[in-house]
């Protein structure tokens, strides 16, 4: 997003003419998966006094997201694993504005599980306890440039660590000290991004990234090796995807578990968050969903690889959101595993505490 409910012939016209015909061509497009708000408009204006949902993340015990624009821009707030008791998460950020990010670590390359990241959308990046508390500033973008997105890489390609995109098109990992350094630069406003499967051969592993101005998607080496996949319609066109905003990696195991928790959970701006069920997905494992921020009736479009003969993705719209589309995650049995908070060292010490005095009255009692 880079201003309230985008959606104008300006914005399509700088996603270009192919966008464009993508967009009308979809219209015909089966529409399979559905949604159903998770957590409520209701509940977040009772916590923060707004709604203008931005960003959405898993945190193991709970869900953390964020909000655009009014004087709670810089709160973020919390929800419980069904949606509900929905409350502040934390203090307020304490610089920034416009579109707050935020994202959990999974517990590599030096980040605690469940510790929250997050960026005002301006240079700065602070970690919060997984417990909330007061954020810390953790590191900056390397050229001044405004915070788009913050994900975790899940495997080994980048390490682990986190990686961030700029209004500049710097794509960056930061280690868990901190340590930053540049893996590729697009050279325009890039945000959504996540890893690509195994089912997309030579880009299997690489860094998928999307940059809404111009509709492309890019995937990325670690060695910065930047590459824009060839999209098509289904009538074999060249097509980009107007105004893509979230890219997310459908993942090999969704719904294995039988886990109502998996699913993909998306911002619905400016009202809520919606869910969509692990089933809905179930002809989609190992694809990428990219969602376009219209104004209402966001299209989720599929990327299907056809093969490293080819080298081009099939792009196919699989559904839509009610309104407009933000930050969105897919929620799994391993990110479950990897995301859940280990307690506070405070609570460990006490814990370990009580268990010794156990022990000691029970060797008493012999």
């Amino acid at each position: 997003m880079t201003s309230r409910f985008e959606f104008r012939p300006a914005a399509l016209a700088a996603a270009g003419l192919a966008g464009l015909t993508l967009l009308l061509a979809s219209s015909t497009a089966g529409a399979a998966v559905t949604f159903s708000s998770f957590i409520q408009s209701a509940d977040i204006t009772a916590a923060l006094g707004q709604t203008n949902t931005i960003a959405i993340t898993y945190a193991g015990d709970k869900f953390v997201g964020t909000v655009y624009f009014g004087p709670n821009n810089l709160q973020l707030y919390q929800s419980d694993l069904s949606g509900g008791s929905v409350q502040k998460f934390g203090t307020p950020l304490p610089t920034g504005g416009g579109e707050p990010v935020v994202a959990a670590g999974l517990g590599q390359a030096g980040f605690a599980a469940g510790a929250i990241y997050a960026s005002g959308s301006d240079t700065n990046i602070y970690r919060y306890a997984p417990s909330g508390g007061a954020p810390v500033l953790f590191g900056s973008t390397d050229d001044g440039s405004g915070v788009r997105q913050i994900f975790f890489d899940p495997g080994s390609t980048f390490g682990g660590k986190m990686i961030v995109t700029t209004t500049s098109g710097h794509v960056l990992t930061f280690d868990g000290s901190g340590t930053r350094a540049l893996v590729a630069n697009v050279h325009e406003d890039t945000e959504g991004m996540d890893i690509a499967s195994t089912n997309y051969g030579q880009y299997a592993g690489q860094l998928l990234v999307a940059s809404e101005g111009s509709g492309k998607i890019r995937a990325i080496k670690s060695d910065g090796t930047v590459t824009d996949l060839q999209l098509r319609n289904t009538s074999g066109a060249a097509v980009t995807i107007a105004l893509a905003e979230t890219v997310s990696t459908v993942p090999l195991d969704l719904g294995l578990s039988g886990n109502p928790l998996e699913g993909f959970y998306v911002a619905n701006y400016a009202s809520d968050v919606q869910k969509a069920d692990a089933s809905q997905f179930a002809g989609l494992l190992g694809d990428t969903i990219v969602t376009s921020e219209f104004s209402s009736n966001s299209a989720l479009w599929d990327l299907h690889y056809n093969g490293d003969v080819l080298n081009t993705f099939t792009v196919t719209q699989v559904g839509t959101l009610p309104l407009q589309s933000e930050d969105g995650i897919f929620v799994t049995a391993q990110r479950i595993n990897d995301v859940h908070p280990l307690p506070e060292p405070s609570l460990l010490v006490a814990a370990a505490l009580l268990a010794l005095g156990g022990a000691r009255r029970y060797r008493r009692r012999d």
